[in-house]
């Protein structure tokens, strides 16, 4: 497989992650959602659910092709481009989450949102830790070693739970040993309250088998150029999509499948998707080369991580100036509001498309 191809294939598969991205993020009501696009209540899965794991698959897959070029420079180096990497997305997530800075006190003023109540962890925290964690097991371990560290971590992670938890409320939103942690290290005041007790969803604790993701990612990389553009390679990578989802399903029946948990089984369960996913993409393109439908998300795949930050921005902007409400009741709800919803994440998200498309044909590609 060349270069070119594999790169299409990974922009494809990240990009069509993207799209779906922002259209669960940004939909004209949160009450108003068509059920595949919102994630389960609690265990369970949904097509909303395979979002974030797939980006983080998508992160590894790509990791494997920057980690070559590390083989010509030094280890201080490479350490460096490592901390630099997982330092900027870290911070540029929980700037995202404090942004715009600035809120209303219960006087009616305009005041400088304080520290204290800042969220820590989030989606681009978790993908910094996940990415500097996964790179560092592969630089020093190898692939075999970070294989043998990821069964350890998926199958520690189910102990850690049931042994630290609540006896008898072990996988509840109250009784986890994550938020147990989080409540511990991070404290109420710097969580997620999207819930009707702290909660979060990317705590500490569960990222841990989330950084599996990304190293699965990575070992699927390095196969699909090893073993080249062959049906051999394309047989492999959708057994092994089969073998994890069963898994996966196999190991929901004792360690339930659930996002807000990352659970292990969680973890087998979207890598297998990911890899069937991944092999549908590989060929349909590069076998039938079928590509007149893959520029669409190549632009978003290409500019994954600004196109992201950019759809999240705009967003609490508008709904900061209550645009956001304003344009869903007086234009998408004429058409329904769960119809109305999905247009308006529609239209949001070809808006973000149109910009990553001006970016790409001016050949600008923003890198972290």
């Amino acid at each position: 497989m060349t270069p070119n191809n594999r790169f299409i294939s990974l922009d494809v598969f990240r990009g069509l992650i993207i799209c779906l991205m922002i259209l669960v993020n940004t939909p004209g009501s949160h009450d108003a959602t068509f059920a595949p696009l919102e994630h389960a209540n609690w265990n369970g899965f949904t097509l909303a659910d395979l979002v974030f794991p797939s980006f983080l698959f998508a992160v590894g897959n790509a990791m494997f092709f920057s980690m070559q070029k590390w083989k010509t420079i030094t280890q201080t180096q490479v350490l460096a481009k490592i901390g630099r990497r997982t330092l900027v997305l870290f911070i540029l997530g929980y700037l995202m989450y404090w942004f715009p800075f600035f809120e209303t006190n219960t006087q009616g003023h305009m005041v400088f949102k304080s520290f204290a109540g800042t969220r820590i962890m989030g989606v681009l925290q978790r993908i910094a830790l996940c990415y500097g964690i996964a790179s560092l097991l592969i630089y020093y371990l190898k692939p075999k070693g970070a294989i043998i560290v990821s069964i350890f971590l998926l199958v520690a992670y189910q102990g850690i739970l049931f042994w630290f938890g609540e006896p008898g409320h072990e996988l509840s939103m109250i009784g986890n040993a994550v938020t147990k942690l989080d409540l511990w290290l991070l404290g109420p005041a710097h969580m997620n309250h999207g819930e009707v007790v702290p909660f979060e969803p990317e705590g500490i604790l569960s990222t841990l088998p989330a950084i599996v993701n990304v190293v699965a990612g990575y070992l699927v990389g390095w196969y699909i150029q090893t073993a080249g553009k062959t049906r051999k390679m394309l047989a492999g990578l959708t057994g092994a999509g089969l073998v994890s989802t069963v898994l996966g399903l196999c190991w929901n029946i004792v360690f339930p499948i659930n996002k807000n948990l990352w659970t292990s089984s969680f973890v087998l369960y979207t890598m297998g998707f990911d890899c069937l996913l991944l092999a549908g993409i590989i060929y349909i393109t590069d076998f039938l080369n079928i590509t007149g439908w893959t520029y669409f998300f190549e632009v978003f795949g290409k500019n994954a991580l600004f196109i992201y930050l950019l759809s999240e921005v705009v967003a609490i902007l508008l709904r900061a100036s209550h645009l956001y409400k304003w344009l869903y009741e007086h234009i998408f709800r004429l058409s329904g509001p769960y119809t109305g919803s999905l247009l308006f994440a529609t239209w949001f998200m070809l808006m973000c498309w149109l910009t990553g498309w001006i970016l790409d044909k001016r050949k600008v590609y923003v890198r972290v």
